[in-house]
């Protein structure tokens, strides 16, 4: 940020701060000013920038867009959808006419992290609060394994007109049941 931007933050109220006759201002007069602006600063709107912040970031970490292909790093994309989903049930209470607009942007950013070669996040999967929980690796092989199972044994298909493993399970909402 250029010293010419009003920044509640730093109390420059886009001036540089300057002491009585022009000189460079004092601690305790730096420390009144920024007193001043914090007074004025909500917490949600500390909150919408953080969101705005994150994805942002996360897109430019996508490394889709010209000149930041040398930034790309999934992980760091992850980190920022994961963050803002969990931020948004605060920012539905606190500023619900933002949400809309938020949603847009982070299926924006989860379309561009899998566009990357990321994982989508499984449907319904979500842990905690609101982000998804990566499972913890298996030994032997055992990765997905049922108890009991040889690890051999091959998914059975679903005959025709039965539900599927997501239905079954429940997972899977269906209208008008």
């Amino acid at each position: 940020m250029s010293t010419t931007e009003n920044d509640p933050r730093t109390g420059t109220g886009g001036h540089e701060p300057t002491g009585a006759g022009g000189r460079e201002p004092t601690e305790e007069e730096l420390r009144s000013a920024y007193e001043a602006e914090i007074k004025k600063i909500r917490v949600e709107h500390v909150l919408l920038e953080d969101i705005l912040t994150l994805v942002n970031l996360g897109m430019r970490r996508t490394g889709l867009a010209a000149g930041t292909e040398d930034e790309r790093d999934p992980g760091q994309v992850r980190m920022a959808i994961e963050s803002v989903r969990a931020l948004l049930p605060l920012l539905e209470q606190t500023a619900p006419k933002q949400v809309g607009q938020i949603r847009d942007a982070l299926s924006q950013l989860q379309l561009a992290f899998v566009k990357i070669g990321g994982q989508a996040a499984p449907a319904g999967g979500e842990g905690g609060a609101g982000g998804t929980r990566e499972e913890p690796a298996k030994p032997d092989g055992a990765e997905g394994a049922r108890p009991g199972a040889t690890g051999t044994e091959e998914p059975v298909a679903p005959k025709p007109g039965e539900p599927g493993p997501a239905q079954r399970s429940g997972r899977l909402w269906v209208p008008g049941q």
